[in-house]
């Protein structure tokens, strides 16, 4: 059975102080072809397939953006800090090269 493209985990700390910075690990599941390979069977050159554009909210505030490229490997993973400084959803979108976009929102509730 192949794999989902877009399916998302997310996972965060459970018990959560406000104010503490956390680690987000972020993993989507997406083939990220470059363009290069060639297709065993057929010998033809596989199209470049690959997230390109990752945005971070935390509530209506865009924290991070980064535009990735070819280079980063098949169903790529992510981890970075967040200060956990009030009770808001985190989303997390991300953007490919053939227009598929795949979000995943998670709330943080800081104790």
């Amino acid at each position: 059975m192949a794999k989902k493209i877009g399916k998302i985990k997310i996972r965060v700390p459970r018990n959560i102080k406000k104010g503490q910075v956390i680690p987000v690990k972020a993993l989507i599941t997406h083939p990220m072809e470059t363009g290069f390979r060639k297709d065993k069977k057929t010998g033809k050159k596989i199209p470049a397939y690959y997230i390109n554009d990752v945005n971070v909210y935390y509530g209506d505030e865009l924290i991070t953006h980064m535009e990735w490229t070819i280079a980063v490997s098949a169903n790529p993973f992510m981890t970075f800090y967040l200060k956990a400084d009030k009770a808001a959803p985190l989303r997390i979108v991300w953007k490919d090269n053939k227009g598929g976009v795949y979000e995943k929102t998670l709330q943080i509730t800081p104790k």
